[in-house]
This record gives structure tokens, sequence and C-alpha cells, in this order.
């Protein structure tokens, strides 16, 4: 079991908590055209990397509140945790 250290809660088990995908997707700009393929490929189109990757997760059974989570894929060892709007390095 992965124990996930949330910033607004502390440690946490992992089944407090719903995968919510890679955290460094970026969405296409509000208001601004895009072709139908960059639409799909936005929506349908993940990396699938092992090793360090960072991660979104939404704690459901706690504060409710979007966390990013870096985390190694092939280990499941979790390096450090920020809040969802926090500028990582």
């Amino acid at each position: 079991m992965l124990y996930i250290n949330c910033p607004h809660c502390g440690l946490r088990s992992q089944n407090e908590f719903a995968y919510g995908g890679d955290a460094t997707v970026k969405r296409p700009e509000l208001n601004k055209e895009i072709s139908d393929q960059e639409w799909d490929n936005f929506v349908y189109l993940r990396k699938s990397p092992r090793g360090k990757h960072l991660e979104l997760w939404h704690h459901i059974s706690g504060c409710r509140q979007w966390i990013k989570v870096e985390r190694d894929t092939s280990t499941h060892e979790i390096f450090k945790t920020y809040t969802a709007n926090e500028a990582i390095e």
C-alpha cells in the first residue's frame, strides 16, 4: 500500500485518493481555435512513462483537494507532493 503525504492533511493511505492522470499534460488555451486532431491528441494520447513521473491525485476521502505527486512508476516510491497550483522546479 502507498502512503501519500497530502500537503493539506498530512500522511494518508492511498485508499483516500483517486488517481487523476499525468500532471505534465497541458490543456489547450481557452478561446483558441485548435484542430480536431490537436483536441484528440490532448484527450486520448498519453505516455506511460517508466520511472520518476509527476501525477495528479484527488484526495476524495479527505480535504477533497487535487495534489501533484512525484512518484516512480516502477517502484511506487513517492519523492515529494505539491499543492495543485504549486510551481515545480
